[in-house]
């Protein structure tokens, strides 16, 4: 049977990005085929190969990354020493035979180098070039440095994240992977467009702006009713019970009712006279005013009770519940192993890793891990040699000069 084709299959991606939110926007265009080429520098290592924002500087080298690995799935290695006007000149060459270039340093640093747009522009048209910053490319503070914390600290979301009367939630990593995943959504557009037209073009991408797009319900909450939403914790602005629960084993269920036959059905599984009797819990807006004393009840039920048994109970009677899983609890959840969320990649320096695959399902072009994140400089030659034409002596001259490096 034949092999089904990959969606991006034929498309090519210049890629100079770093960090998290960078690498995520290519990433997802490397599991759907396309040859993305990372191009990167002992000069200038992706923080990414050495350390994690979590854990702190605990690779034991930059090709033994456990984040890299995940974040460069599929992609390739070129080791470009852009201080070199030579690798300027490599980079130009390898615009004109790619579709895509990506990069998401501060604002001016590449124009400085001869690789801004309408430095690339020139050599290739309908090139697509995405630029990723903090707060975009032009305004007042277009040079600001940025990182997660910061794009959801001025996007807005920090200010709604946190406890009730507690101070805003500094967001990390998940806001870089929210970011890098719009950018990845602005270049397929615009390989749409360039489809249809002909025409390349320049994507600025800010990151605080993709935070906002993802809030709209606060910024229309203060449109229409000049309401600036606040810090709520775990509720929601109509539904109750809306909470985490505390269960056996300190472990936690999310419970949410969004009806009142999930609540009729909830009260009939928790089997707990005070959810049917006391007036608060009569209605809708009942509940909501009063939602400490029905978390009270409802938590005595769940704190007797695994989270996988207070979720087959709820969810048999059509109530929304998920356990609160742990990193460890999701890569042995049955359903995730039932659909292939996790994958294997074998790694030539860290063996077998486990890699999360693809997050959608197309039926006719499959994405898909094919390879584990490259060695740094691991596709110099395929690089410069099969797709540029160089001769072996070329390469081993350039290496030499650090030209590669």
């Amino acid at each position: 049977m034949k092999e089904k084709r990959l969606p991006l299959e034929g498309v090519r991606v210049l890629d100079f990005t770093w960090a998290w939110a960078g690498p995520q926007a290519t990433l997802l265009l490397a599991l759907m085929g396309a040859e993305v080429i990372k191009v990167e520098s002992q000069r200038r290592l992706d923080h990414s190969r050495l350390r994690s924002l979590v854990a702190g500087p605990s690779m034991s080298g930059p090709d033994a990354s456990f984040i890299f690995n995940t974040l460069n799935l599929n992609k390739l290695s070129v080791t470009l020493n852009l201080s070199k006007p030579e690798a300027v000149e490599i980079a130009r060459s390898l615009t004109k035979i790619s579709d895509v270039v990506a990069q998401n340093m501060r604002p001016g640093v590449l124009e400085r180098l001869g690789l801004g747009y309408e430095d690339l522009k020139a050599v290739k048209p309908d090139i697509i070039m995405l630029s990723s910053s903090a707060v975009g490319a032009t305004g007042p503070e277009r040079l600001y440095t940025g990182y997660a914390p910061t794009f959801a600290a001025m996007g807005g979301m920090a200010y709604i994240t946190g406890r009730v009367g507690g101070r805003p939630a500094p967001l990390m990593g998940t806001i870089d992977l929210r970011v890098g995943s719009t950018g990845t959504f602005a270049i397929l557009a615009a390989l749409y467009h360039r489809k249809l037209t002909g025409e390349g073009q320049h994507i600025d991408l800010s990151s605080a702006e993709a935070v906002s797009a993802l809030m709209g319900d606060a910024f229309m909450d203060y449109a229409m009713n000049g309401r600036v939403q606040e810090r709520a914790g775990n509720r929601d602005r109509a539904m109750a019970p809306h909470a985490v629960y505390h269960c056996r084993d300190n472990k936690w269920v999310s419970i949410a009712v969004g009806s009142e036959a999930e609540w009729r059905a909830l009260c009939g599984v928790v089997g707990d006279a005070r959810l049917v009797d006391d007036e608060r819990f009569a209605d809708a807006f009942g509940r909501w005013q009063n939602q400490e004393a029905l978390d009270e009840v409802i938590g005595e039920w769940t704190a007797g009770r695994t989270p996988v048994e207070v979720m087959e109970a709820l969810q048999a009677a059509g109530v929304a519940a998920m356990p609160v899983y742990s990193g460890e609890e999701i890569v042995t959840d049955r359903h995730v192993l039932a659909r292939g969320v996790i994958e294997e990649v074998e790694h030539p320096l860290m063996g077998t890793k486990k890699v999360l695959g693809p997050p959608w399902r197309l039926s006719k072009t499959p994405a898909r891990v094919l390879r584990h994140g490259p060695l740094l400089g691991q596709h110099n030659d395929y690089v410069l040699g099969e797709l540029l034409g160089m001769s072996k002596d070329d390469i081993a001259r350039l290496s030499a000069a650090e030209v590669l490096y």
